[in-house]
Order: C-alpha cells, then structure tokens, then sequence
C-alpha cells in the first residue's frame, strides 16, 4: 500500500458564510459518512483552523532553510494571498493513485475541492 493525503482546499468566506445552505452539522455529517465507507483506508485527518490562524516561517539567503535558527523569518497569517486555503485533510493508504483518486472523489468539499498527493515514508 501507498500513503496518500487528500488535502481539502475551502473558500473560508463561503464556508463562514454556509454558501450551500446546509450548516455546520450537514457537512460534519457527511464528513462522518465518508469516514464510515471509506475508514479501511483512512490513517488519519483533521480540520483546520482557518488561514488567519496560521503561521509562516520561512528561511533567509542562500543555502540551507534551516542552516541555522536567526535566519529565519516568522510572521503572522498564511504566506500565500489566494481565494482557497488548506481547510483539513485526510492520509489514507490505497494501492495506487487510481484507487486515491476513487476515496478523493467521495470527500465531501462543498465550498472548494481537493488535492491528492503521494506521501514519500523515509
């Protein structure tokens, strides 16, 4: 088996907003049914706390990222400026990007879509 994540992109705004009308507990539902069908494969996952919550750090200058700890640069809110952000995501094992795409089809993202890529074990 393959290790897989299944990153959730979510329009946070839509998502505060209940763009689709059905709630909170709508969605965490069918969250929980795409858990129960598809749980033989699931390794984990979790919601994320919105953009606005997270951190940066990022390295200085050339070399190495981490070459050492004063090189590097932390400021508040995501790096990045784009309409979607990271909203969760699931690791799932299954035999072949195929069979990933198949689980990836069935996550519930109704204000947004998600990504799958191959994890790489050490």
């Amino acid at each position: 088996m393959a290790g897989y994540l299944i990153l959730l992109y979510v329009d946070e705004a839509a998502y505060a907003a209940g763009a689709d009308g059905t709630g909170d507990g709508a969605l965490f539902a069918a969250h929980q049914k795409f858990a129960a069908e598809h749980g033989d494969a699931l390794r984990g996952g979790a919601q994320l706390a919105p953009s606005a919550t997270a951190t940066a750090v990022r390295g200085q200058g050339s070399g190495p990222q981490w070459s050492a700890a004063d090189d590097a640069v932390v400021t508040d809110g995501p790096f990045f400026e784009t309409k979607e952000a990271l909203g969760g995501f699931y690791l799932i094992d299954a035999p072949d990007l195929d069979a990933a795409l198949a689980i990836a089809r069935d996550v519930p993202a109704p204000f947004g879509g998600v990504e799958v890529r191959p994890v790489i074990y050490p």
